[in-house]
């Protein structure tokens, strides 16, 4: 039987993460050495932001709930609890997106609120 030899998947391999590195500054792009950490450190921080990037936006709509909840004479938090105790299921993208958009309905949710409680 034939000997296999690696060259062929080495390459293959070698090629991908270069492809990877595309764009990268310098050496980071055309050694495959140093191409190989700034991959792996890439594909780090991509997992690290698309987990804050849930958090960024959450911290965003909380900052748009809270600003448009004082304009109608509550705080943040007793603006949520009241409808919390209203019955009023409405997840914080929605709210925020009211109080952006229409805030006449923002105004009406935020009555309801005080009225309960």
């Amino acid at each position: 039987m034939a000997r296999v030899k690696g060259a062929m998947m080495t390459r293959k391999r070698r090629n991908k993460v270069l492809k990877a590195a595309k764009g990268y500054w310098g050496a980071k792009s055309k050694h495959f050495k140093m191409a190989k950490e700034a991959v792996l450190k890439s594909g780090n921080y991509a997992f690290a932001g698309r987990k804050a990037k849930k958090r960024d936006f959450r911290r965003l709509w909380i900052a748009r709930i809270s600003a448009q909840a004082k304009v109608n004479g509550m705080n943040y938090s007793t603006f949520m609890h009241g409808l919390k105790k209203a019955g009023i299921d409405l997840n914080r993208k929605m709210l925020a997106e009211l109080a952006v958009a229409d805030k006449v309905a923002f105004a009406s949710l935020a009555e309801k609120a005080k009225a309960a409680l």
